[in-house]
């Protein structure tokens, strides 16, 4: 399997690479992203093939199917991984909710978050390559919240990689901070950027492009990466977990092999929808994939009206802080599949120019054939967060977004899985405030929350109250780098 770009070859990159090439070094020709030539093909007799498989045997056979030159020693490595979380056995469990609503919980991992499903196998495996490679690498993640920590955990006291993580200074929840602010390896740097998401991606996207600066670190024997879902290492571990909800509700007795389904993905980034929609294309029997925002709902306009208007929006800080994004970085792998590379380069373009972007008629019929899309406030989340605390079901403002897309969007009644991305404890003070408390504080909310719901709170999420914190530095995005470079 061979990697393409987005926006077409600038003649001095190559015109195709390995998947190597592609996770070590993520920014492709016009600031364009790498995809597969390909994709595997998920027919029937795949599925029957793993109804009763581990979720670690789908992983590898998947990837095996991808036919990247990885080793498949390191892959089994990078997937014992998930041995790591609360069930080894069932690291992704599917509750259901309704008569035909199914949640997947993808938050089960070491930081309660569902990056933890990508990273944690992904960063396994570009460290190792770098190793075998005796290189050095500055691995850089923009964080919304969740990444950062995730990051984090996977690349800790890993040789021959160093991490720089941007977070956008008071636009994360304080657990999430905590999870980051309180690492202690020698080998991560987290530092606070004054702006929101959008500004740190953008800084990232820019020092991955800029050659000054990776002429800088050559200087150092450094070689620069990636672990945001730019990076298309994060994107093939988000396939396979859409494959497991499939395989979870047949295993359940709710659907047999070949019925279609329905996914409802909250998406900040789009990152999780473009795992979901390749896993459509490569034949999984999904009716659409339903897009949940909240009131940053870009992606809404996008996808039911083919506008995508910066220009016209600022970026509202709301309770669901890792979907406050408008410039979602995978849509443009979304344009390259159905529009081409020479269309999707125009687009980008018109993006990064005049802030905005207008599909034709035709293209937005194309893209609605795959997706719609809704949007929640705060308020109307808080609303779906108490009734089904009601029920014994406790969620995050998150997944409380994908509620409307459940409950307005859906054509036919089919089974419905909507993604839950983070646990409740991350987001204790949203919860606590939705089922009638005002708490003062995180530790306040969780003690209530817990008390009052009967819900544990992990020993991990405890501790970070009690740690000390060792990253403090907060700059402006234009001290990025020199802040990167004194660190190194």
């Amino acid at each position: 399997m061979r990697f393409i770009e987005t926006r077409g070859n600038d003649g001095e990159k190559a015109s195709k690479v390995t998947f190597s090439e592609a996770i070590l070094s993520p920014s492709a020709s016009f600031g364009g992203l790498y995809v597969p030539e390909g994709l595997p093909s998920l027919n029937l007799s795949f599925l029957q093939k793993h109804i009763t498989s581990h979720y670690k045997d789908l992983v590898i056979d998947f990837i095996r199917h991808f036919e990247i030159e990885i080793e498949e020693g390191i892959i089994r490595e990078a997937v014992d991984r998930y041995d790591c979380f609360d069930d080894p056995d069932n690291p992704v469990p599917l509750s259901q909710i309704e008569e035909d609503c199914f949640v997947s919980e993808l938050y089960h991992g070491p930081t309660r978050a569902f990056k933890d499903m990508a990273l944690l196998p992904f960063g396994y495996i570009l460290s190792k390559l770098a190793q075998q490679r005796g290189e050095q690498y500055l691995i850089m993640a923009a964080t919304s919240g969740d990444t950062g920590p995730a990051t984090l955990e996977t690349f800790k006291d890993q040789p021959n990689v160093k991490v720089v993580c941007l977070y956008p200074s008071g636009g994360t929840s304080d657990v999430q901070r905590l999870q980051m602010v309180t690492e202690d390896s020698g080998n991560l740097k987290v530092i606070g950027v004054k702006g929101n998401f959008d500004d740190t991606q953008n800084s990232l996207k820019a020092l991955l492009a800029s050659a000054e600066f990776k002429d800088e670190l050559a200087s150092r024997q450094i070689k620069l990466s990636a672990a945001n879902s730019v990076n298309f290492g994060r994107i093939l571990f988000q396939i396979i977990y859409h494959i497991h909800s499939y395989l979870e509700l047949i295993r359940q007795g709710k659907i047999v092999p070949g019925d279609e389904i329905y996914l409802v993905v909250p998406s900040g980034n789009f990152g999780n929808a473009l795992g979901a929609y390749y896993a459509k294309k490569s034949g999984l029997p999904i009716r659409k994939i339903l897009i949940a925002s909240n009131s940053n709902n870009i992606l809404t306009d996008l996808i039911t009206k083919g506008v995508y208007d910066m220009t016209a929006r600022e970026l509202i800080l709301t309770e669901s802080p890792a979907m406050d994004i408008l410039k979602s970085s995978n849509v443009e792998r979304t344009l390259f599949d159905k529009f081409g590379a020479s269309r999707t380069k125009e687009l980008m373009e018109s993006l990064e120019n005049k802030g905005k972007y207008h599909l034709t008629s035709d293209e937005l019929r194309r893209l609605r054939e795959d997706f719609d899309a809704t949007f929640s406030d705060d308020i109307l989340c808080e609303k779906e967060i108490a009734k089904y605390a009601k029920k014994g079901y406790i969620m995050d403002p998150h997944t409380s977004t994908c509620m409307r897309a459940y409950h307005d969007l859906r054509v036919d009644k089919l089974p419905t899985v909507i993604y839950s991305t983070a646990e409740w404890t991350k987001f204790s003070p949203t919860v606590a405030k939705a089922l009638g408390y005002n708490a003062s504080g995180d530790l306040d909310a969780l003690g209530w929350v817990s008390s009052h719901a009967n819900r544990g709170v992990s020993d991990s999420i405890k501790a970070l109250f009690d740690k000390e914190i060792r990253h403090t530095a907060i700059v402006e995005k234009n001290s990025i780098k020199d802040e990167m470079l004194t660190f190194l």
